[in-house]
């Protein structure tokens, strides 16, 4: 550590000792030539940045300053220790006086090459521990790149190691870029932050009709708008992105809007989607046009198809459940262009290292202005507070108290210290993006193993090498958080099978299960007879068995959508109408209809003729070579529309339909099904 400053000039660290808690601090000192000072004051837990400090009055070893611009006169009343290393006195606010105490923090830590050095033997370590095949590193210091590094291997057969220049994708880190792409167009006064979003987009719709008035830019960007995840809608389909949008208005909310903090793809796909629709051009052509050529990341591309044309590229791995041996396997590529704006990136450390480096700066790039200073500032500035589960429970640590989401940034109190981020997840790669604004840092680390944490437990690591701070094992912290997260999904898991109904059998034949169901949001989904069981095709899910569970209930038995329950459910006349499924576990399971088939005029034409029922015959005919009707003396000219390959229903008539009987090939009777009873009647 070097010496002391005489004065109080320099970085200070510490807290107010507010009762109950610290309120930690970080202050800059610096005289100001022919006389006086300056300064600035850093309170991460109010998310409080770059605050002015004033009226100074330093006199000798008495030092005194307020807080600019703040109610309640805020002031600091210190005495400077003799050899000039610490700063304590009393704070002083709206009357009440609070004890501080501030250090000096360790300013240098470790040197560049002592950085790289420790970090070429604990890297390795932390890929043994985790079971992560391979991981590349951008360290930024001091605005400048000081180490980018790949360690392990890109491909585990043929043992290809992982450089600086391997890509990989970076999953929802991508949430940044789209944000970034909306502050240039805020910037261009072209969309503003707190305006409808149907002011651009008037097609824009939400299940809630109060979202759908009111949903702004900021509110698409920081997963406020009420909606959970509902991912399933759009994982593995082959939806367009215009299409996804079109179908939000029937996904269930599962809190009021503005109200929770709720991870939300489809709401980035809708920022993304708007940048396309303001800009006149793609969102992938803006990103690549506006972001990716001006700073320089000319490795990086938006899609699959773009990665695998380049050689150097990462396979992505995943680890098989423990009763498989936990073993680590390829997780194939997954093509998700529609949902490109939460996460399609692909890239490597070297570019990445220049995003964070833009990101740290004041929104220029080689003398260009590429993002206003106000508007980068205000893609970290927060937005709304977490309040638990999934990364903040991975997180929860006495020193990082709590998270908050701003534009495509997490934020967060980092043991005293400002730390703005974002994690990426998607098939076979993680990836993490910290910076340390105050202290002008950051980290980028990319790896090819699926869901792991590995990424925080480095970025961690480093982070506190980086501020000079006691090291803690958050290898040993996560792991035990992690385990104790399986232990419980298994005993859930576990509990699940003891509600079982034993000795029940299916209501119907494995056929009358079989058809093609559909959600307006989800879209289609196919049920077909599977062996001596079902199987169930959605978008990612192609043909995953079902097992019988119980009554009309099934169970996948295999892959990603292992353990879900199915439920079929009948019409009034016994038939199979729909079924429901929980592929959003926080709302209602979804309901799927069985969607009618289409017949052609071909088809239809069969059914044209003469039937006989006691006293009258009905006459079913075929109307302008696509359009089939039925007409029984006495009674309006029904037209019928097709619902199975030999059932049409009565247009208008719930629960009436004409079931037809063939023989042979031939059609050989109708079936006149209604509410009070079916009636047969023979072909004439």
């Amino acid at each position: 550590m070097p010496a002391a400053a005489a004065g109080p000039e320099g970085r200070w660290a510490g807290a107010i000792q507010i009762p109950g808690t610290e309120l930690s601090v970080q202050i800059d000192l610096a005289p100001v030539e022919g006389g006086g000072w300056k300064g600035d004051i850093d309170i991460p837990l109010q998310n409080a940045r770059d605050l002015p400090l004033t009226d100074f009055a330093v006199d000798g070893t008495s030092v005194t300053f307020k807080i600019g611009g703040i109610p309640g006169d805020p002031t600091f009343h210190g005495t400077l220790a003799a050899d000039g290393s610490k700063l304590a006195g009393d704070f002083t606010q709206n009357g009440q006086t609070f004890p501080f105490q501030l250090e000096r923090p360790s300013t240098t830590g470790p040197t560049d090459e002592e950085l790289k050095a420790h970090l070429a033997e604990y890297v390795p370590k932390i890929l043994e521990t985790w079971k992560v095949p391979g991981l590349a590193l951008a360290v930024v210091r001091d605005g400048k790149v000081v180490l980018v590094e790949g360690y392990g291997v890109r491909d585990r057969e043929k043992n290809l190691p992982v450089t600086a220049e391997t890509l990989f994708a970076i999953g929802s880190s991508s949430k940044a870029f789209t944000t970034a792409a909306l502050g240039m167009l805020v910037d261009e006064g072209k969309i503003e932050w707190d305006k409808p979003v149907r002011t651009w987009l008037p097609d824009f719709k939400l299940h809630d009709p109060f979202a759908t008035e009111r949903m702004t830019p900021r509110d698409l960007s920081s997963h406020r708008s009420g909606l959970p995840r509902h991912d399933l809608m759009w994982y593995g389909t082959s939806a367009t992105r215009a299409e996804l949008f079109s179908r939000l208005g029937d996904l269930e909310p599962s809190a009021d809007f503005r109200t929770k903090w709720q991870y939300q793809n489809l709401m980035f796909l809708t920022a993304g989607y708007l940048v396309e629709k303001v800009a006149g051009k793609t969102w992938e052509d803006f990103i690549r046009e506006r972001l990716f050529t001006p700073l320089g990341m000319t490795a990086s591309n938006l899609s699959i198809a773009e990665m695998e044309k380049v050689e150097n590229r990462s396979l992505g791995y995943q680890e098989k459940d423990e009763e498989e041996g936990g073993a680590l396997e390829v997780m194939p590529y997954r093509p998700i262009d529609a949902i490109g704006p939460a996460g399609s990136i692909n890239s490597n450390v070297v570019d990445m290292a220049k995003w964070v480096q833009f990101q740290l700066g004041d929104g220029t790039w080689e003398g260009k202005t590429l993002l206003n200073r106000a508007t980068l500032d205000e893609l970290h500035r927060p937005v709304i507070v977490l309040d638990g589960g999934g990364i903040v429970s991975l997180l929860a640590d006495e020193e990082l108290p709590w998270v908050m989401y701003a534009l495509g940034w997490f934020v967060q109190p980092y043991r005293g210290h400002l730390v703005v981020h974002h994690g990426g997840n998607i098939d076979g790669f993680s990836a993490f993006v910290t910076m340390l604004p105050k202290e002008n840092a950051g980290l980028v680390i990319l790896t090819n193993k699926n869901g792991t944490v590995a990424p925080l437990v480095l970025a961690a690591h480093i982070h506190d090498r980086l501020l000079g701070l006691p090291e803690k094992d958050w290898s040993g912290l996560m792991k035990a958080k992690r385990d104790e997260a399986q232990k419980a999904a298994k005993e859930a898991e576990k509990a699940q099978d003891e509600g079982r109904k034993a000795g029940t059998k299916p209501g119907h034949a494995l056929p009358d299960y079989a058809g093609l169901y559909a959600h307006p949001s989800y879209g289609d989904l196919t049920v077909e007879v599977l062996g001596k069981g079902l199987g169930l095709t959605y978008n990612a899910l192609q043909k995953s068995p079902m097992e019988h569970w119980h009554y009309d209930v099934w169970n996948l038995t295999e892959g990603e959508g292992k353990g879900t329950k199915v439920n079929f459910e009948t019409n009034l006349q016994g038939e199979v109408e729909r079924l429901s499924v929980s592929l959003e576990p926080s709302v209602d399971p979804i309901v799927f209809t069985r969607k009618p088939v289409e017949l052609t005029a071909e088809q239809l034409r069969r059914f044209a003729g003469q039937y006989e029922l006691p006293g009258v015959v009905a006459v079913v005919e075929l109307q302008g070579g696509n359009r089939l009707t039925v007409t029984v003396p006495g009674q309006p000219t029904y037209d019928l529309l097709a619902y199975r390959a030999n059932e049409l229903r009565l247009k208008g008539l719930p629960g009436f339909s004409l079931r037809f009987e063939e023989k042979d090939g031939k059609i050989v009777a109708a079936s006149f099904v209604q509410p009070n009873g079916t009636f047969r009647a023979p072909r004439k």
